[in-house]
């Protein structure tokens, strides 16, 4: 650093100064230097963001301690990073009306739903709660900016005549045992495909998969999905001990996105509307609380930590409302 600075000074001096000098200058800098650590000033803006990034990726590491998953982790990431991008300001120095035009033009821009900005919302949140917890900052800046309000949408569920055409309609045995398996157990999309074939428990009709934040828990078949699934089983030749493959070689595990869109070309050729994965585990909450299954159960049942959320997935059956309201207030 010092050879590169005295480079500076000579060149910014030759103009006025003779040979001599300048050699004279260089013995002058040269010994006088040696006394200093002279280190590059870091630019404003470069400063800022080795700053933030470095409280991003603590937070990020102490998310990942608490076992967020993966998916959870670059969806953190890349939020925060894209509110640091658009407010070019340090940490502690983001205020509370900051955030909130950057989620209303956000939402302005892209377009996005009510249901979306308050995803965001709860992860700034998150984050700056965090720091204020760790005492990187004082207060955080989204404590006044409340939740936001979101439509109350009842969202389908496959009704029996779905679900009977959808398995009638399966080409395959392995599409039929998937369709079985979703329906019967609830389980999320990517607790399927992690499935292994020594998962499955056929004596007591049940299978242990793993949640989110990897938590284990049991889950259970009804008798056609075991039919189905052991004839799939006993059809394949492959070694892979994935429970659902691909249909061709090299037989490989079959990925979230290969599931959807196997439903959703299925649903389109059938003209059932929204196929998709989850459709089945709101199906099935709806339908056990409709049959009288106490919420608990339901709860425990879907892997859910709060009974809200399971009360979120179920929709109770409009005529047994109505015949509810006949027996008790009628």
């Amino acid at each position: 650093m010092e050879k590169e600075l005295i480079k500076t000074i000579l060149e910014a001096t030759s103009g006025f100064l003779n040979t001599e000098q300048s050699k004279q200058l260089n013995k002058l800098l040269l010994r006088e230097l040696e006394k200093y650590d002279i280190t590059l000033k870091e630019a404003d803006d470069t400063k800022r963001i080795r700053q933030n990034n470095e409280l991003l990726q603590a937070f990020i590491s102490a998310k990942k301690i608490e076992g967020c998953s993966d998916k959870t982790l670059h969806y953190y990431q890349s939020s925060i990073d894209h509110l640091f991008t658009a407010i070019q300001k340090v940490i502690n120095e983001i205020t509370t009306n900051d955030i909130r035009c950057y989620l209303a033009e956000y939402q302005e821009r892209r377009k996005l739903s009510k249901v979306t900005i308050d995803n965001l919302r709860r992860i700034f949140s998150s984050f700056f709660s965090w720091l204020e917890d760790e005492d990187y900052i004082a207060k955080s800046p989204v404590r006044r900016i409340h939740k936001v309000r979101t439509d109350s949408l009842v969202k389908e569920v496959f009704s029996d005549e779905n679900l009977e055409t959808l398995r009638d309609n399966c080409m395959e045995i392995r599409d039929l045992a998937m369709i079985d398996l979703l329906a019967s157990t609830g389980m999320r999309v990517g607790e399927l495909v992690k499935m292994n074939r020594d998962d499955i428990d056929f004596q007591e009709r049940q299978c242990v998969v793993f949640g989110k934040g990897n938590k284990e828990r049991e889950v259970y078949f009804n008798a056609r999905t075991k039919i189905h699934l052991k004839r799939y089983l006993e059809s394949r030749s492959d070694n892979n001990p994935a429970l659902f493959v691909s249909l061709s070689k090299p037989y490989t595990r079959l990925t979230i996105s290969g599931v959807e869109v196997r439903l959703r070309n299925l649903g389109k050729k059938l003209n059932i509307a929204k196929v998709h994965p989850h459709k089945f585990r709101r199906t099935l909450a709806t339908m056990a609380i409709d049959k009288g299954m106490p919420i608990e159960q339901v709860q425990k049942l879907l892997g859910h930590v709060k009974i809200d959320t399971t009360l979120h997935y179920a929709m109770v059956n409009q005529t047994n409302v109505r015949m509810a309201h006949r027996k008790y207030l009628g």
